[in-house]
């Protein structure tokens, strides 16, 4: 099975640069220091080439639309929340776009938190009778079990937000962790295994709710991937190209779009 992920923004809730700020890293030329919020697309190889892949997106957030453009995504199949902050979930209106390619209601996995979230901020959605050509969506229950996501194996990584539940996602060796700051046992247990690893290192001071630099690479060495990218990345980490120059062999800091494949 392969798996193919791309990065669709590796910014934090802010995104890079940062509105009025003058520092280094929001006033650097390098396409590299320039994040969207934090997003992925799973892409997963079908059983039969001429299905074509699976294709799911982690996270809508406010740059959601503009992710989609860039990516050139024509298709669809569903879309998995890790919480229910602003900068994952913005952008859910924006899947109207494939409700009216794909004739059908885009299939949505959350908790129910999240899925709570998601009524009181987009109402109109889940009104009883609503208005024509508001985004048409399928809720489905989210919790730590595996599930089947059209076909695929998904497996849900409980992580600790400060004190707020989130989760993170694996599909075949590839796991994707976005704002964490603590991981539940059976999460551990989970990574192992696992051949590429995204996780979120906001900056280097700590944080209440986000691993910094250092706590994400003990992460990483704990773990053991092949390799690892860094993700939900702040302005005040510093430019890529000075941070990258430390980081250990098989850790890298993300970039939107990095494409990433696993056999």
């Amino acid at each position: 099975m392969g798996v193919h992920l791309t990065l669709l923004g590796t910014g934090t809730s802010q995104g890079v640069p940062v509105i009025a700020c003058d520092c280094g890293v929001c006033s650097s030329s390098d396409a590299r220091d320039q994040r969207l919020r934090s997003s992925a697309l799973f892409e997963v190889d079908g059983a039969d080439a001429a299905d074509g892949p699976r294709t799911f997106v982690i996270d809508t957030g406010p740059d959601f639309r503009q992710q989609m453009l860039r990516a050139k995504v024509k298709s669809l199949d569903a879309v998995l929340f890790t919480h229910e902050h602003k900068d994952h979930v913005a952008g859910l209106d924006d899947v109207r776009a494939f409700n009216f390619r794909q004739k059908r209601d885009m299939d949505v996995y959350a908790t129910p938190q999240v899925q709570s979230a998601l009524k009181r901020e987009f109402q109109y959605v889940f009104e009883a009778n609503p208005y024509p050509g508001v985004p048409r969506v399928q809720l489905h229950d989210l919790d730590a079990a595996p599930l089947l996501v059209s076909g695929v194996e998904v497996i849900p990584l409980p992580v600790q937000h400060f004190k707020l539940p989130v989760m993170g996602f694996r599909i075949g060796k590839v796991a994707y962790i976005t704002d964490a700051n603590r991981f539940s046992p059976e999460t551990w247990d989970r990574l192992e295994g696992v051949e590429v690893l995204v996780i979120n290192a906001l900056r280097k001071e700590k944080h209440i709710s986000h691993f910094n630099l250092d706590e994400a690479l003990e992460v990483i060495e704990k773990v053991g991937p092949k390799q690892a990218y860094l993700t939900h990345i702040s302005h005040l980490l510093g430019r890529h190209r000075e941070v990258s120059l430390d980081l250990p062999r098989g850790v890298a800091l993300g970039e939107d779009g990095l494409k990433i494949s696993v056999p």
